[in-house]
């Protein structure tokens, strides 16, 4: 095997599975998980942090052992403030090494759940009251980001919310410690985190709590905010089980260096960059309180790989297609070993391209908030095949299956038949919390709403997708909110929205109307209308259109698939229109490859060209 990687096939896989897993790791709990892993690697340093993600700057660095006394300091403050094993603990936080205090320090004391910063008062109301939780974590105004009057303004509405607390960033950028009031309005304490921290013992935690693998350790957001959302928990064992499932996938050696742009609300940072490396002894270079969003953090991504020995990323394709535009001349990247790229499809050309660019391996992977985060990749020792999401994980089965109406297995896939993508195993999670409807199937099935195929050497392949979340740059947005926001406004009989392809993002909203017999309304206005009107911004529509009839199936049910092709139809025609304007687009559905756009041009060698930035599945022919 690759000295880099314990897998490299299918093979290596069902070996592995010869021994139960918790042999491997016998973590009951993430505080177990760090608590060796600050016995094993002590002095090393576990995160490295860059105010402004600058190449030049001086890092606050945090060894293991003083990330293990943070976080036993986070939990035994937590259970000082009444925080019990049921209770929940939302923070609303950039990028900061306090906030891993507080990850695993609420997972410790009770349950941790995280909540984007960049969403709407509204919507982060909508999530606290999901959560019911007990104390939220904010900053106070930042540049950029100004969250605390909204989020006290909310929390103050709350009567299960006791305590809201600060993360003070203000030493790292050379400024006295921000001033608060003590209280909110309605008489509510407020601390600042750092303080009420550093009051607490950081030798052991001071309260019994004996974790089961079973109990739930976070609750993760991962559906739209129209009426109660959808919170997957993670229970302590799919974390553990997944971060370590990672770390033999793709392993380190301690002391390597990860590079950490992505946010800490989300599965991947908290994960993949956060649980699994600390599991090896690696250190995350976190790149200021914004991440790869941080004004000229991308600009520097090669010139931080230089200085810290960066061995790996994981990132988004947009990010690695904006760091094809920064150059590297003159600097040493012999450190870079792999970036994992996820939670969007690749255009092969992306893939070539950025190989090409950079000389690192470039992972392709694939998971969902429902499976903790990671369910296949490519193996970094073995074959990668672009356009496929890898093997499945150790411990992990996954098929493709047909289902029934009821959404139960019917049967499995023959090899290289499409059906849904379907995941057992220690990294799923119990079913969304607090939901009739858990997600699963009878007999504990995660049905991903993805559909695709294995092949014979067990690579999986995506051909489309069954659920209708539109992904814009990673960020999984619930069609249902565009759509009944639009259907409260009075012209309006039926929505249906979508995701276009796009170049950067992978894909955008798009959303098609109906108007009640007798209604007439500009589609720009309505367009307008619903920007201001939904409360995410990133959900707001980029392309509105009217129609007299939104297609439906036999039975009346709005038909998707037609306006998905109308829509790829209409984006790539757009695209290529000024090259060829009598070139042909025809999109239509292959049994093996899913959907397969089919462009004919007089000049298809530079059309092919004009769009490989897309990851879409394409034929082309002359004309």
């Amino acid at each position: 095997m690759s000295a880099h990687s314990l897998i490299e096939s299918i093979e290596d896989i069902e070996r592995m599975e010869q021994t139960p897993w918790r042999e491997h790791c016998p973590d009951a709990s993430t505080y177990d998980a760090i608590t060796r892993a600050a016995r094993q690697y002590g002095d090393l340093p576990a995160v490295r942090f860059l105010p402004t993600g600058s190449a030049q700057e001086t890092p606050h660095d945090l060894s293991y052992d003083e990330l293990l006394k943070r976080i036993t300091q986070t939990a035994n403050l937590f259970r000082s403030l009444g925080v019990g094993s049921d209770d929940v603990v939302s923070y609303i936080l950039p990028n900061l090494p306090e906030t891993h205090d507080v990850i695993w320090g609420a997972e410790t004391a009770g349950i941790v759940n995280a909540i984007n910063p960049f969403l709407e008062p509204e919507t982060i109301q909508k999530l606290l009251v999901a959560a019911r939780a007990k104390i939220v974590i904010t900053t106070p105004p930042l540049p950029g980001l100004n969250l605390w009057e909204p989020i006290v303004s909310v929390a103050d509405q709350l009567d299960h919310v006791t305590t809201i607390m600060f993360v003070d960033p203000a030493a790292y950028f050379g400024m006295p410690p921000t001033k608060l009031p003590s209280k909110t309005p309605a008489g509510k304490p407020i601390l600042r985190f750092q303080d009420a921290r550093d009051g607490e013992p950081d030798s052991k935690l001071n309260f019994d709590r004996e974790v089961e693998p079973k109990n739930i350790a976070s609750l993760f957001h991962t559906g739209g905010t129209t009426g109660v959302p959808k919170l997957a928990p993670h229970t302590h064992e799919n974390e553990v089980f997944n971060a370590w499932a990672i770390s033999r996938i793709t392993p380190f050696e301690p002391g390597e260096a990860i590079l950490a742009g992505l946010p800490l609300f989300h599965v991947n940072a908290v994960i993949i960059s956060g649980l699994s490396a600390f599991l090896s002894g690696v250190s995350q270079v976190m790149v200021g309180p914004f991440g790869f969003r941080g004004p000229g953090v991308i600009e520097n991504v090669w010139k931080l790989i230089e200085r810290y020995k960066i061995v790996s990323m994981s990132g988004v394709p947009t990010i690695y297609a904006a760091l094809m535009s920064v150059s590297k001349d003159g600097l040493d990247i012999s450190s870079f070993r792999f970036a994992a790229v996820g939670a969007a499809p690749i255009s092969p050309e992306l893939f070539h391209g950025f190989v090409d660019y950079s000389g690192v391996e470039l992972l392709e992977g694939y998971g969902l908030t429902e499976s903790t985060v990671v369910a296949a990749m490519n193996p970094l020792g073995g074959e990668k095949r672009v356009g496929s999401i890898g093997l499945r994980l150790p411990y992990l089965e996954m098929q493709a299956a047909q289902l029934d109406a009821a959404g139960e297995i019917q049967r499995f896939c023959e090899t290289d038949e499409i059906g849904t993508i379907i995941i057992r195993g220690p990294s799923v999670f119990p079913g969304y919390y607090l939901r009739e409807n858990s997600g699963l199937t009878s007999d504990g099935w995660l049905n991903t709403g993805d559909l695709g195929r294995r092949d014979q050497d067990g690579y999986f392949w995506l051909t489309g997708r069954e659920k209708d979340i539109i992904i814009r740059g990673g960020h999984n947005i619930d069609p249902g909110m565009i759509e009944n926001t639009l259907e409260e406004h009075e012209a309006v009989v039926a929505a249906a929205a979508i995701g276009q392809p796009d170049e950067y993002a992978g894909e955008l909203p798009a959303v098609y109307v109906q108007l009640h017999p007798g209604a007439t309304i500009a589609a720009d206005d309505l367009k307008a209308w619903a920007k201001s009107n939904i409360l995410e911004r990133a959900a707001a529509p980029v392309y509105l259109e009217l129609m007299d009839q939104l297609p439906t199936t036999a039975v009346g049910k709005i038909h998707k698939p037609t306006l998905r092709s109308m829509a790829i139809e209409r984006v790539i025609y757009s695209r290529i229109r000024d090259h060829d304007a009598h070139a042909r687009v025809i999109v239509s559905a292959d049994e093996k490859r899913g959907i397969v756009t089919r462009v004919t041009s007089k000049s298809h060698a530079d059309i092919r060209k004009l769009l490989g930035g897309f990851a879409l599945e394409f034929d082309f022919a002359a004309d």
